[in-house]
């Protein structure tokens, strides 16, 4: 294994070296000086505005293509003052026409929106940045991007704050104002300049166009080709930049499965977020509740494994990436929701456990060096059988050469008797790791890539407990190919992460090439060959993918992808292949099997899109047919029905089982305005025996501030006779010191 450490560490050092930046001869934006703030009305009738010099024009085309200017012009002017930047964006078109919003509610996410965003890489490191963005009807959306931009899993809309804008659609164009306290945003006082970049997304014709050109073959939000933004003065922080976010919540709850009833309960509790120099930033949680946090979507899982679902978490979000970024998809040495949140098994559905307190530092120190530490307790519950724990991550990154960073992670769990239920403290029950990553991201966007080692403590001694991983992907216009190895040893433990499998290694080598033929109906098609295999010391290879497929997106954003799956499977554990109680494949046996999968969306923009991922062919001793598919229905903005439906049939010989396994999910989103919104989701699962309703009423009476009423219900789907039912309410405050 030492010899591949070296190849890989090797390579991507090499590929880390400076290379030559494709935005770098292009100009700058500048941002003016007010001596008096702007009135916020979306009218741009001020003297700023109204002087034709320093707006930025001239948006490139990235999609249908990127060799052209945008076909609707785009223009953004920035100015500031002592407490606040400004921002103005006019959005011509050839005439009047009606433009797409899917919803009056804050965080809009989707190709099919109208939109304009702003991005700001305030430490210039093109790695990491601020995003807001308006639509025409006004709504806005607050994001933080991570790792790059490089995948889409890098943009978090998640993350709130307060800032404000307002919008006016007039004949031949919409027009944005946006006023972004500094506070808001974390920088170093006294700069002088930023990375920026300005994109539109325009629903008449799938046209996506940036002020600063992003070749096609790379994500939309990456930030490998920003252009600089130069403050007429250097800025300057003022004010405390301290916010309290106090809370008040009830809960009434029945257990018809164990004949219990919680009576009305009040909760008070809340957050802090205090500003620590210019770009650190202390998080405070007292007694947290997170009962208004959306309920996860369910999955039909025929994986032997565990499913992993993202932080939604408020508190764990700013500068999460920081935290969250080490390790890789099948080895995540952090992950949040291992904090707080249990699964009811009765119910498939993710249950609180309580959080005592948290503490939460995190920032950059200098254009060079990003650190964070965090501290949580959590309570006991001697009805549950939870034992409190305390938890600690450490992190710091360091920035190496334009793009990249290298990185050490800390993380200890532990049982430290702070609350007045535990009595015995025991020094051996701990759990730590200690692992250093290093990212690759060259300067040119082509290069990335990772190579980490991790490595967990307890009190037992154990053999083998690390995690290796060396990962690198090339992309150009054409080509696309990934190289990875990883090495799990049998006893990496990380109680705190996520790792769904131990005691392997794996290679995972993957090509695509894209052609991008002159045609009005297919924007670019191609091959691609995939491979993954992994095998152990003890076993010889457990797991063999070799998949060949086809790719073909549409200029109408319409997509069509077909492969051709060859699976090979070692159980080295019972395995029931429909995870529904039947009976299980015996360890020790092994099976190769091949089949199909068939994935295609329609075009996003239209009021009905559909989605489908289609599965037959052969499945362990059997056969399968599935269809994954999502229906949406757009009736204006101000509501949304999407229908979620999985259907899995599976046939296999005695004495296993056959199964029919159904998910079912509607949604219906109301948005009766852009601070009233009502949210059902209905869930029946089969494969876990449940029915379960959710629906959700958000009032934001201010900004940042809402009113939440959360009704859930469980049942037995053929009888429907009751599990469980709740009634909470939550009331939030955003308070600015």
């Amino acid at each position: 294994m030492n010899r591949i450490v070296y190849l890989f560490s090797l390579v991507l050092f090499l590929f880390a070296q400076p290379l030559k930046a494709q935005n770098s001869n292009l100009p700058n934006a500048f941002a003016y000086k007010l001596q008096k703030p702007i009135t916020l009305d979306g009218i741009l009738d001020e003297a700023i505005w109204q002087d034709p010099e320093g707006w930025n024009g001239n948006f490139m085309q990235y999609f249908p293509s990127d060799t052209s200017l945008s076909n609707y012009p785009t223009r953004v002017k920035v100015a500031f003052d002592d407490t606040n930047l400004y921002l103005a964006a006019i959005m011509e078109n050839k005439g009047p026409r009606k433009y797409v919003s899917t919803s009056l509610r804050r965080d809009y996410r989707g190709e099919q929106n109208d939109g304009i965003s702003f991005v700001f890489d305030t430490f210039n490191d093109k790695t990491n940045a601020f995003q807001f963005g308006v639509n025409p009807y006004g709504v806005q959306r607050e994001a933080l991007l991570s790792n790059g931009g490089s995948r889409q899993d890098d943009l978090n809309l998640a993350w709130d704050n307060k800032w404000y804008a307002e919008a006016k659609i007039l004949e031949n164009h919409w027009q944005v104002e946006v006023i972004i306290p500094l506070s808001t945003l974390r920088f170093k006082e006294g700069t002088q300049n930023w990375n920026v970049n300005f994109y539109r997304i325009d629903s008449h014709t799938g046209e996506r166009s940036t002020w600063a050109p992003i070749p096609r073959n790379f994500s939309f939000i990456t930030t490998a080709f920003l252009r600089k933004l130069v403050f007429e003065e250097p800025l300057q922080k003022k004010g405390a930049n301290v916010s309290v976010i106090p809370y008040v919540a009830g809960r009434t709850s029945s257990n018809f499965l164990e004949n219990t009833k919680e009576s009305l309960s009040p909760a008070l509790g809340g957050d802090a977020k205090i500003g620590i120099g210019p770009a650190m930033n202390l998080d405070l949680t007292f007694n947290p509740d997170f009962s208004q946090v959306e309920v996860d979507q369910q999955v039909t899982n025929l994986d032997r494994f565990e499913i992993f679902f993202p932080e939604r978490r408020q508190f764990f979000l700013e500068n999460g990436d920081l935290f969250d970024s080490f390790g890789q998809p099948r080895s995540r040495p952090f992950f949040s929701r291992r904090i707080g949140v249990d699964i009811d098994s009765a119910t498939g559905q993710n249950v609180q456990s309580k959080i005592i307190y948290g503490a939460r530092l995190s920032g950059k120190l200098n254009e060079n060096w990003r650190v964070g530490a965090m501290n949580m307790q959590t309570a006991t519950d001697e009805e549950a059988g939870i034992v409190g724990k305390n938890f600690t991550v450490l992190a710091v990154q360091k920035k190496m050469f334009q793009r990249s960073n290298i990185g050490l992670i800390y993380v200890n769990k532990e049982s430290l008797g702070l609350d007045e239920y535990q009595q015995v403290f025991d020094p051996t029950a701990y759990n730590r790791l200690l692992g250093l990553d290093y990212n690759l991201n060259s300067s040119n966007g082509k290069w990335t890539g990772k190579v980490f080692y991790h490595r967990t403590f307890e009190s037992a001694e154990v053999d083998k407990p690390y995690s290796f991983n060396a990962y690198l992907l090339f992309s150009d216009l054409h080509w696309n190919w990934t190289l990875s190895f990883q090495d799990m040893g049998k006893s990496f433990n990380p109680e705190v992460g996520f790792v769904p499998r131990v005691d392997f290694k794996r290679v995972n080598p993957d090509i695509t090439y894209l052609f991008y033929p002159k045609s009005k109906l297919i924007n670019r098609h191609g091959p691609k060959v995939e491979f993954e295999g992994l095998w152990n010391e003890t076993l010889g290879t457990t797991d063999r993918d070799i998949n060949f497929g086809y790719l073909i997106r549409f200029n109408s954003l319409a997509e069509l992808e077909i492969t051709q799956r060859n699976r090979y499977v070692y159980l080295f554990s019972n395995f029931d292949p429909t995870r529904s109680g039947g009976e299980p494949l015996a360890a020790g046996t092994d099976y190769s099997y091949r089949n199909f999968l068939v994935e295609f969306r329609t075009n996003p923009r239209k009021q009905i899109n559909f989605g489908m991922i289609g599965e037959f062919g052969q499945y362990f001793t059997g056969n399968i047919q599935r269809i994954t598919s999502q229906t949406g229905v757009r009736l204006g903005y101000r509501a949304n029905i999407s229908m979620n439906f999985n259907y899995a049939r599976i046939r296999l010989p005695y004495p296993q089982t056959d199964a029919d396994l159904v998910l079912v999910g509607p949604r219906i989103d109301l948005t009766f305005s852009k601070s009233l919104f009502w949210t059902t989701f209905v869930q029946y699962n089969s494969q876990i025996d449940n029915l379960n309703i959710n629906t959700r009423l958000q009032w934001r009476y201010a900004p940042v501030s809402d009113f939440f009423l959360v009704y859930t219900d469980n049942y037995f789907p053929e009888s429907f006779l009751p599990k469980q039912r709740s009634l909470v309410f939550k009331l939030n405050y955003w308070l600015n010191l």
